[in-house]
């Protein structure tokens, strides 16, 4: 009886996307959507002109509803029975504390008490009753507390667990379901009292999917205790970008791609951290990553805050074919790192594309890039850079571009440089004579004078 609308255990909990910003609930049942798509049906046959017969079941929900002071306990009936009148008296906010009594050991299996009036601990026990029957607990807004959440640690097979707007839940709190090694949904949107050490105790819900502290503020910091969630695909945040919060996110999304490379699910990637905000304190974390990304073929880092010492963190990526670093605060002390890893071998062996425009670069240490020897693209353009570097330039193959691309000696594969905006004169050009190649010279600079004549 009722076994049509079982819910199987291994079923995962929908979650209801295009409501989390109006009702505030994080989750629903199939049971709870099942009878709310038959009321909304009902109503939608009534505006129409329409009236529909209700079904038996429906009939035998409504009349348990009015006469439910007669009863005394639900365990007799089916789960199905009894999941649907627990949902019919929450939809018609008849449930009370007295009432919820009913339903001790009824194997119920969702329990939507989300921004319901008056849930507090003392309604915990008859929730945890439930035992491993329990797949998902919505308790947001309630007055429920950290002592609230100890009887949830019998309910074995919880999958999701909604706890926003829940103000007297802490740290300790969350140490009380720590155990809970099904849960794949967790939610304590708006808390204030959750703090980064109160993370670390999240370490041991390796099957966690989908994870939101979205307006916590007191979690600075605590991200980096979620480095071994691996299976973690949603997790909703709400950070100031210049905060330490965001460069940790980065690292945990690094930390990942390391696991994949591990594990050989990655064989080759491009990772793109354009004009991220981040302090530089904070960028020495973010870049100390890179270094076990081996298999990372692109990296997009242009406008960010790394400096000479966050650039010592890509050796080893022996794989890396395209560096985009422009706009970032480095010097040419930084081609010691990209250049030479020891006497014999490169950091960077096969790097084809090197983009340092707008960077602080000078002619001091430009002879580095000669160690580049794959190199084939090279755009130092807007740095103060002179003539005078361009002893150190020589060999271009080809122009692919209307500004002026160079090639350094002992850099026999590079198509490209680009000097755009640089401080190069006439006596700077002579270095470039006496090379049996063609070459378009056009600095931008320089039709600009033109065209002020």
């Amino acid at each position: 009886m009722g076994g049509a609308c079982s819910r199987k255990r291994d079923q995962q909990v929908d979650e209801d996307s295009e409501n989390r910003g109006v009702s505030g609930r994080y989750c629903k049942s199939g049971s709870f959507k099942w009878l709310g798509n038959s009321l909304s049906r009902s109503v939608k046959d009534n505006e129409l002109g329409k009236v529909r017969c209700p079904s038996l079941m429906e009939l035998c929900i409504y009349k348990i509803r009015e006469d439910i002071k007669k009863y005394s306990t639900f365990s007799m009936l089916p789960r199905d029975i009894s999941q649907q009148v627990f949902n019919e008296l929450v939809h018609s906010q008849i449930l009370t504390e007295v009432y919820l009594e009913a339903f001790r050991d009824c194997a119920l299996q969702d329990l939507d008490l989300g921004e319901y009036p008056g849930l507090k601990d003392s309604w915990m026990d008859v929730i945890s009753s439930q035992g491993s029957s329990l797949l998902s607990v919505d308790l947001s807004g309630s007055e429920v507390t950290d002592l609230g959440l100890i009887p949830l640690k019998s309910c074995t097979n919880l999958q999701a667990l909604n706890f926003n707007y829940c103000d007297l839940i802490s740290d300790n709190g969350l140490a009380h379901i720590s155990g809970l090694s099904n849960i794949t949904t967790l939610s304590f949107r708006r808390n204030n009292q959750i703090t980064a050490q109160g993370l670390s105790v999240l370490a041991g819900l390796i099957n966690l999917l989908k994870l939101d502290f979205e307006r916590c503020p007191g979690i600075r910091g605590g991200l980096v205790h979620l480095k071994g969630l691996f299976l973690l695909k949603v997790l909703y945040l709400k950070v100031n970008f210049h905060c330490l919060a965001f460069a940790y996110l980065l690292y945990l999304v690094l930390q990942y791609l390391k696991q994949c490379y591990t594990s050989s699910k990655i064989s080759g990637s491009a990772i793109n951290f354009d004009r991220i905000m981040v302090s530089p304190a904070s960028s020495v974390l973010l870049f100390s990553s890179f270094s076990g990304l081996t298999n990372l073929k692109e990296l997009h880092i242009s406008c960010t805050k790394v400096s000479d010492h966050g650039v010592t963190y890509l050796r080893g990526l022996n794989k890396l074919s395209l560096l985009n670093m422009e706009g970032c605060p480095v010097t040419a002390a930084c081609l010691e790192t990209l250049a030479v890893s020891n006497l014999f071998y490169a950091a960077l062996p096969v790097l084809l594309y090197l983009n340092l425009s707008r960077c602080n670069l000078s002619d001091d240490g430009c002879e580095k890039f000669s160690a580049l020897r794959n190199l084939k693209v090279l755009n130092v353009g807007f740095n103060d850079i002179t003539g005078a570097c361009l002893v150190h330039l020589r060999g271009v193959v080809m122009v692919d571009y209307v500004l002026l691309l160079l090639l350094q000696p002992g850099l026999t594969n590079v198509e490209s440089l680009n000097l755009d905006s640089c401080r190069i004169d006439d006596e700077g050009l002579v270095n470039l004579a006496g090379h049996s190649y063609s070459i378009t010279l056009c600095f931008i600079w320089f039709l600009l004078s033109m065209l002020r004549l």
